[in-house]
């Protein structure tokens, strides 16, 4: 009896034990598997999960085998030559661009300067290199930070600039550069991060990589310096240019470097000779060599350099084929032909861009009809954001207009024939 009851007392602990063991594990298990998707969760408002990581021998999306390539006239947006540009690939530091195009429309806005003291955060400071070397509760100057960004490709800089954009949150900056992507028509490009470390969920392609590029080669012409430092002083230590392109191609005014060992190289270089600028874009090349001197053949066949390579001239459909886009100077619109389906509906008016372009995204998101954008307006000595869903059919922008109402959002209905920035009163001054 008694070595019964022992052994019916000890199988409940048996089985404790044995719980236990298997317990603790699996809570561990889940411990990481939150940890894993806490760190890679979509932002609400795309409501989508972020892509699993492809292996690096997968023969499909991101590490597909081939370079993806495009080669563009700045000035118009034409495709002079393409191959593979619409392949989703990892951007790598070619991120780096996206926050430089939201701290140049800072700067232009007076939302900071130059001089403006970046704060470097721990987590700014505790980012993988190539960066600075920047120490937690350190500062640096907004112009400091560009040109981190531009010529080394600092990780610990663009943090804490994306930081700053972001109010003090990358993730927040994060969505603002996809919304601003997705304004700018970048269709298949999402950000998480501003530093361009690996994330499975950070995808482009080469045609939006263009989009952005010429975005900021013809909207920011006053910042297109920055692109063309070859060393500066942080400091008292000099800091180098990593783009072998400025030194190696006459005519080569930036853009950015950009390597992982998913990405591979990537490339974008903008050239002006002869009063026409190209912008060329090279993703997931084998290696530096190899990329520089594809970059170089790719340009020289855009100008027609005597004996130059011109196997990516052959690319070019025989047709004029569709210019890649870029939203109008802020201080303009898009002029759309007037027709049924050119009805605008004027969302409001906004003393911030970035509301203005959250609200007409989230917009068009909502009703899933018009083209979203933006443009500077100045009123009563002061600069202020209109934002409007274009190309609507009558019904479209009234029943848009309708649904905005019933939510208070104040909305004007403008005809084809005054396709203009029509000015409203509005006390959203947000």
């Amino acid at each position: 009896m008694q070595a019964r009851r022992r052994k019916n007392g000890h199988l409940p602990w048996a089985a404790l034990a044995l719980g236990l063991a298997m317990l603790i594990p699996a809570k561990r298990a889940q411990a990481h598997e939150w940890h894993h998707h806490r760190h890679y969760e979509p932002h609400p408002i795309y409501h989508a999960p972020a892509p699993m990581p492809a292996p690096v021998s997968a023969g499909f999306g991101p590490t597909s085998p081939g370079p993806s390539t495009i080669l563009i006239d700045a000035a118009t947006g034409r495709v002079i030559s393409e191959s593979g540009a619409d392949i989703p690939r990892y951007p790598a530091s070619l991120t780096k661009l996206m926050v430089l195009d939201l701290a140049f429309q800072a700067l232009r806005d007076g939302r900071m300067t130059l001089n403006t003291a970046i704060p470097v955060s721990y987590h700014a400071a505790a980012v993988e290199p190539v960066k600075l070397g920047l120490a937690p509760g350190q500062t640096l100057t907004v112009r400091q930070a560009i040109l981190a960004m531009t010529t080394m490709s600092a990780n610990d800089a663009a943090t804490a600039l994306g930081e700053y954009l972001g109010g003090g949150s990358e993730d927040r900056c994060a969505q603002m550069m996809t919304l601003r992507a997705q304004a700018l028509g970048m269709a298949q490009t999402q950000f998480y991060n501003a530093s361009g470390l690996p994330n499975p969920g950070q995808i482009t392609t080469a045609r939006d990589l263009a989009i952005l590029a010429r975005d900021i080669v013809v909207n920011y012409p006053e910042d297109q310096q920055y692109f063309e430092v070859t060393e500066f002083d942080f400091n008292g230590h000099s800091v180098f240019s990593n783009n072998n392109m400025l030194r190696s191609y006459p005519g080569a005014t930036g853009m950015k470097t950009g390597y992982t060992i998913l990405a591979r190289h990537n490339l974008i270089t903008s050239a002006q000779r002869n009063g026409v600028t190209l912008i060329g874009v090279e993703l997931h090349e084998p290696s530096w060599g190899t990329t520089y001197a594809q970059m170089t053949a790719m340009l020289n066949a855009g100008y027609g350099v005597p004996g130059a390579n011109t196997q990516f001239a052959a690319n070019t459909p025989p047709a004029a084929p569709a210019p890649v886009p870029v939203p109008a100077p802020v201080a303009q619109l898009h002029r759309l032909p007037a027709s049924a389906g050119n009805w605008i509906a004027q969302l409001g008016i906004y003393s911030r861009m970035s509301k203005a372009r959250i609200e007409a995204i989230e917009a068009q998101q909502m009703r899933g009809v018009g083209i979203p954008r933006i443009a500077r307006v100045e009123r009563h000595g002061r600069t202020l954001w209109t934002a409007q869903l274009a190309g609507l059919t009558f019904t479209a922008a009234h029943q848009t207009c309708n649904a905005l109402a019933a939510r208070g959002t104040s909305c004007r209905i403008i005809p084809p024939s005054t396709d203009h920035l029509a000015l409203i009163d509005s006390a959203d001054g947000t």
